[in-house]
């Protein structure tokens, strides 16, 4: 039991670490959500992959937005490529905190957060609430 409990406790420190190792990325906020601030932590996997992890404060519930929305949506785009979803950002309403953590195959990016009234679009179609490139 307590070699289990150790194991765990080695798991975690070496996530950790790997984090506080990574490269950090602040990025912008917009209009229409100026209170928003983001960091986006890119750290390079064994396979060549980032792993990215998008931590946000201070985000508005996207219903709360003049005009409301139903969610937020994360984006990456590689220079000459169309914008890509990789997922939704759920705001945590208790602490108005959010994040996304995944992996990207690109070394440079811009990755940005629209207010979308759909789960999956195609493209881009809501404002854009942050903003932030990306290049190891």
């Amino acid at each position: 039991m307590k070699r289990a409990g150790a194991l765990a406790l080695g798991a975690a420190v070496l996530l950790v670490a790997a984090f506080a190792l990574a490269d950090e990325f602040k990025m912008r906020n917009s209009t229409i959500d100026p209170a928003a601030v983001a960091v986006l932590h890119a750290n390079t996997d064994r396979n060549g992959n980032l792993d990215v992890e998008l931590v946000a404060k201070h985000m508005a519930p996207p219903d709360r937005l003049t005009p409301s929305h139903q969610n937020y949506v994360v984006w990456v785009q590689a220079p000459g490529k169309q914008p890509e979803n990789i997922g939704l950002l759920r705001v945590n309403t208790d602490d108005m905190g959010a994040s996304l953590r995944t992996k990207v195959t690109y070394r440079s990016f811009d990755i940005f957060v629209t207010a979308e009234d759909t789960v999956h679009p195609d493209a881009p179609i809501g404002p854009e609430v942050l903003r932030g490139t990306v290049q190891k």
